[in-house]
C-alpha cells in the first residue's frame, strides 16, 4: 500500500471562521404546500427585509415542479449583496429534495447543478440538521394534522 499525503487545501491558511445567526421567519404558503423559513446571516448584518420579501415573492411566483407539501426554505446572506435561496421539500417519505436559487443584488435565478457540486455550507447545515431531526419526529408520529402542525412549529434559532 502506498502512503499518500493528505492535502489541507480544503481550508485556506488565512481563513478565519465567523459564526452566523439562524433566525426562523414566518412560514411560506405555496400552492404545493407550507414551508418553514430560515434567514442566515452574520449577527450584525441580518437579512435585509426587502431581500426577504423579494425571495418570498419569487418563490410564490416560480414554477416549482415536484416541490413537496412540507419542507423549509433557507435564505442565506453570504456577502454584502449575494444571497442563496434554498428550497427544501420532503418527498418519498424520507428524502430531502432541493432547488437552489441565487441573487447578487438583482433578481433570484436558479443555480445550474454540475455532477459534483456544493450542497450546504456549515451555516446552512445548522438548519438542515435541525430539520432532519424534526422530520424524524414527524415520521415517528401519527402523521396526522396535529403532527403536521407540530412539525411546522418546530424551528431552530441560534448561532452556528
Amino acid at each position: 500500500m502506498t502512503a499518500h499525503a493528505i492535502s489541507a487545501d480544503a481550508v485556506a491558511a488565512d481563513y478565519v471562521h465567523a459564526d452566523k445567526l439562524i433566525t426562523p421567519g414566518p412560514q411560506l404558503d405555496l400552492p404545493a404546500g407550507r414551508l418553514k423559513w430560515y434567514d442566515i446571516a452574520r449577527p450584525a448584518q441580518g437579512v435585509d427585509p426587502t431581500v426577504a420579501e423579494q425571495a418570498r415573492e419569487f418563490l410564490c411566483s416560480a414554477e416549482l415542479d415536484g416541490a413537496g407539501p412540507l419542507g423549509f426554505v433557507v435564505l442565506h446572506r453570504c456577502g454584502p449583496s449575494f444571497h442563496f435561496l434554498i428550497l427544501n421539500t420532503w418527498r418519498n417519505e424520507n428524502e430531502l429534495w432541493e432547488t437552489v436559487f441565487a441573487a447578487d443584488g438583482g433578481p433570484f435565478e436558479i443555480v445550474p447543478q454540475r455532477p459534483h457540486h456544493a450542497t450546504y455550507c456549515v451555516w446552512e447545515l445548522g438548519a438542515v440538521c435541525h430539520e432532519q431531526q424534526a422530520w424524524l419526529r414527524y415520521l415517528r408520529s401519527a402523521r396526522d394534522e396535529p403532527a403536521r402542525v407540530a412539525y411546522l412549529a418546530d424551528s431552530f434559532a441560534g448561532l452556528v
